[in-house]
């Protein structure tokens, strides 16, 4: 297994550090697999992550190292990050500057966060704002397909409304042309196929079954560490049938020609560094 990969599956799987309270599930796992593949080594950097929901993402991303800040849209996903890994974590306002500074971060990962923001392309210049010259931006958002898949979602009444989402995703070539003239696109590739996205629909199912009727606020309905507290019998199953959750998504591997339905890629910022002022010219006109 090649090195970054092994990293990843460590990250993901929060081995070599203790466990957060609210069990990462199969499709969370491989997200940050796949995030951390594109992210690499953190140690010694100034890393942001943006979208974080419950919290899970956030805690697993600091086991790769660094120091990181937190953010999200929603204050209900922002008090369950804080509650799992501390501070700093901020709340966004949609059209607003970010609480920043210019050039604060070396790394900047946003998880399923563009597609709930209006002013997709002004929160791509704020980020261009924060990153430092030669800064890494990691982005992660639903691959816009259409098929059966996004018709049953619709049936069961998973619309964009009700996740939140202001766009249902992008394609690569929209999310480049979101990123044109502020980065440079250096990989991308799409994952979770037809299996782990019925999986998800499932899993989404019963999440608005939990959180009961009301609706779901700027980043949808999210599950944070209270709802698990309140319904630790589900966490219990949930457990007993991970076994084979994970197996059901490895048949992912049987549709290796297919897109999947989450898109993420790696840019570099355009951002150049301030040239470096130098007094040898005067030194030589006074010689």
């Amino acid at each position: 297994m090649p090195a970054s990969a092994s990293r990843a599956d460590r990250v993901a799987g929060g081995l070599g550090a203790t466990r957060p309270p609210l069990r990462p599930s199969v499709l969370k796992r491989r997200k940050v697999a796949e995030i951390s593949r594109l992210l690499g080594a953190t140690t010694g950097l100034r890393c942001l992550d943006l979208g974080g929901d419950n919290g899970v993402v956030s805690y697993l991303l600091r086991q790769g190292g660094g120091q990181w800040t937190s953010a999200d849209l929603d204050q209900e996903s922002v008090d369950s990050i804080r509650r799992l890994v501390g501070d700093p974590v901020h709340r966004l306002e949609p059209g607003r500057r970010t609480p920043f500074d210019g050039d604060a971060f070396d790394r900047v990962v946003v998880v399923d966060l563009l597609e709930h923001l209006q002013d997709d392309r002004g929160f791509v210049d704020e980020l261009f704002r924060i990153l430092r010259p030669g800064g890494e931006l990691i982005v992660n958002v639903p691959h816009r397909r259409d098929g059966l898949l996004r018709r049953l979602r619709l049936a069961l009444g998973q619309t964009d409304e009700q996740h939140g989402h202001v766009r249902p995703g992008y394609t690569a070539d929209e999310l480049r042309a979101r990123l044109r003239g502020r980065f440079e696109v250096v990989a991308e590739r799409t994952y979770n196929k037809t299996p782990s996205e019925l999986l998800d629909i499932v899993i989404r199912a019963l999440t608005e079954r939990i959180k009961g009727p009301r609706a779901g606020g700027s980043k949808g309905v999210v599950l944070v560490d209270e709802d698990f507290r309140r319904h630790r019998g589900l966490l219990a199953l949930y457990a007993v049938g991970e076994p084979a959750l994970r197996a059901f998504t490895a048949l992912d591997g049987l549709f290796v020609l297919a897109p999947g339905h989450m898109l993420i890629v790696k840019a570099t910022s355009l951002k150049r560094a301030p040239a470096a002022t130098s007094s040898a010219p005067e030194e030589e006109q006074r010689r």
